[in-house]
């Protein structure tokens, strides 16, 4: 029976995805800001500033990153982010993403949308990112309140 050098088997769990959260903080993802961009008669397309704040001592990837997004407690859509975006390390990057939604999705915030007031929101995901050591799926949520820009 061969035998299987030490060195090999701890490289093999360093390099491991669910090892690397031994090396390495997770970023965390914030909502900064909500603009929209556009309206029809039927829809509102949304820009969203989500901060990733790295803080670790290396440059991160991101990947990909799914989200939904709520006002008021109701779902008014969900999004997609296939470009790759670095996040330096120990800062913030602001990554911008859309989304498209329809008036009747929208529901009571209509008014507050469209009135510039304050409005309750929740975002919650999923975001993939990569590092030297390997990559992982961050899971992340966040609620407040905000005011949308025009």
């Amino acid at each position: 029976m061969k035998r299987i050098p030490v060195v090999l088997v701890f490289a093999g769990l360093l390099f491991s995805p669910s090892c690397m959260s031994w090396f390495f903080e997770q970023p965390t993802f914030a909502l900064k800001e909500v603009a929209i961009t556009r309206l029809s008669l039927t829809d509102v397309h949304f820009r969203f500033g989500i901060e990733a704040q790295n803080p670790n001592s290396f440059d991160l990837d991101l990947k990909g990153l799914e989200y939904k997004v709520f006002f008021n407690d109701r779902e008014v859509g969900r999004g997609r982010l296939d470009q790759e975006v670095r996040i330096a390390k120990n800062s913030a990057t602001l990554v911008q993403v859309p989304l498209q939604t329809a008036f009747k999705s929208l529901g009571d915030p209509l008014g507050l949308v469209l009135g510039g007031q304050d409005l309750k929101y929740r975002i919650e995901g999923s975001a993939l990112v990569k590092a030297t050591l390997g990559s992982a799926t961050i899971p992340f949520s966040k609620s407040g309140e905000i005011k949308i820009k025009k």
